[in-house]
């Protein structure tokens, strides 16, 4: 009876758990596969742009820097064995005769576009933020200079500044003026590249002002008007007050863009005559490449320079946002 009844529990508490059935532990095996599995599909599409920003921006960055601490010459740039010089190169651009000329040029040059372009590239935002017929016609032909090839803007603006042929000083002789040698004269030579990359950059300027522009809203500007604000007032009030984030971000973009303006300036001028519109980006390609002994070192420490003054403007827009943030 007593073995019957053993036999009957048994048969009702069913069959025995399987060494295989059994609850697994935690820690290893099944339990950490749903929490890599997110991480490994995060890695995955970070991938691309992690391989992108290494190949295309860290190692330029490194080659430029030990480029500019080591003697390189055409032989030992490509054997690979230039020998370490340290600051040697730094030190032998800040004493070279055209430093002080490249860095005037280059802040009069990048000041003056970037003022120029958003002074006038304000203007007709505010302009086109009206509506009128033609309104988007005329705002797609200012996209122009901002859509061509800047070889082609500049050869355009070398044909048109030329000073016997050019339709410039054809318009300055009708009017009773003489000619200016706009290319060749060191008094001109700057003004004329400045000219043309002002023209280039006022697109740039006017969309995305206009952009900020459509997004103040329509009840503060008829508030304004309730309160008897006049079109000056309403501007200086409502519309430059507002526009403050999109100023900074635009001319922090326009003054890293103008920074390193090069294509421009060789292609009309070439940095001359002499050193008149010689500019920080193109004394480094003077440097590096436009001789038959090129001084690697030297002009890798002009670019490296270069990239030390957008670093610092980067950063101060940085910190003024997040001040005025807080």
């Amino acid at each position: 009876m007593a073995s019957l009844n053993t036999q009957s529990r048994r048969a009702s508490a069913g069959p025995a758990p399987r060494v295989h059935d059994r609850p697994q532990s935690p820690g290893r095996g099944r339990a950490f596969r749903p929490h890599i599995r997110p991480s490994l599909t995060a890695w995955a599409f970070l991938a691309p742009l992690v391989i992108y920003l290494a190949l295309f921006y860290v190692y330029p960055l490194y080659r430029n820097l030990e480029l500019s601490l080591k003697d390189y010459t055409v032989r030992s740039f490509v054997q690979n064995n230039a020998p370490f010089v340290g600051l040697k190169n730094y030190v032998e651009v800040f004493q070279d005769a055209t430093f002080a000329p490249a860095l005037r040029n280059t802040l009069v040059f990048t000041l003056c576009s970037i003022t120029a372009q958003y002074v006038i590239g304000l203007a007709l935002a505010v302009f086109f933020n009206r509506t009128f017929r033609l309104s988007a016609t005329l705002r797609a032909l200012f996209l122009v200079p901002w859509l061509l090839p800047l070889i082609v803007s500049a050869s355009t603006w070398s044909w048109m500044l030329n000073s016997e042929s050019g339709v410039i000083n054809h318009v300055l002789r009708s009017l009773g003026s003489g000619n200016v040698n706009w290319l060749t004269s060191p008094e001109w030579s700057l003004t004329a590249v400045v000219i043309a990359n002002i023209w280039i950059g006022i697109p740039f300027n006017l969309v995305i002002l206009y952009s900020g522009l459509q997004n103040i809203p329509a009840e503060l500007y008829e508030a304004a008007a309730l309160d008897g604000a006049g079109p000056w007032q309403t501007f200086r009030r409502v519309t430059f007050p507002l526009l403050r984030p999109v100023t900074a971000i635009t001319l922090l973009l326009g003054f890293v863009y103008t920074l390193k303006v090069f294509d421009l300036i060789w292609i009309m001028t070439k940095g001359g005559p002499g050193s008149s519109s010689t500019t920080m980006a193109t004394w480094s390609y003077q440097l590096g490449f436009g001789s038959m002994l090129p001084h690697f070192g030297p002009g890798a420490a002009v670019g490296n320079l270069l990239i030390v003054i957008a670093l610092v403007f980067g950063v101060t827009h940085i910190y003024t946002q997040r001040r005025q943030e807080t």
